[in-house]
């Protein structure tokens, strides 16, 4: 990443998503902002659709150049996995459609980028984001998971772009 970067964050959920924007300049990164978006819709198309019109509010005020998102991880309930993925679409949808270039990462990478343990638990990932980002509070879980998602990516897309042009990452 040559310059700053603002990268928007997004742990998915129908009832519940997660939002964080960070900026990236190098190692150095700042949360811009972070919030949760609560649906209030019965049925999921409703709640969808609060998604998205929430997400382009998200997106349009803040101008995220890089979206990462939580990627589904193995689930025993179909039905459960199923509704993450209708969230996640929207949520990618979203995106795109505002020209971001959108990266996934499974859970268990987020957590290790964060923590340094793949089986972090949610307060020991919010209390590392809240350490990283020189927050003042933790940030509610689902945005704690949302700006982890983020800085993962920050960190990660930082050490692939360095290694794709063989330049070392400041």
């Amino acid at each position: 990443m040559g310059g700053a970067v603002i990268i928007i964050g997004i742990d998915p959920g129908t009832l519940h998503l997660g939002w964080g924007v960070i900026r990236a300049e190098g190692t150095r990164l700042l949360c811009v902002a972070h919030g949760v978006i609560h649906t209030s819709e019965k049925g999921i198309p409703g709640r969808l659709v609060e998604i998205d019109d929430a997400l382009i509010g998200v997106v349009e005020e803040h101008k995220p150049e890089q979206g990462a998102i939580e990627a589904i991880f193995f689930a025993k309930d179909a039905q459960a996995a199923s509704k993450l993925g209708h969230a996640r679409g929207v949520a990618m949808l979203r995106l795109v459609r505002a020209g971001v270039e959108i990266w996934e990462y499974p859970p268990a990478r987020v957590k290790r980028a964060v923590t340094g343990r793949g089986q972090a638990d949610k307060r020991q990932v919010a209390m590392m984001v809240k350490a990283n980002l020189g927050l003042r509070e933790v940030p509610q879980a689902d945005a704690a998971d949302a700006l982890a998602v983020a800085i993962t990516h920050a960190r990660i897309h930082r050490i692939e772009s360095a290694m794709r042009t063989g330049r070392v990452p400041r």
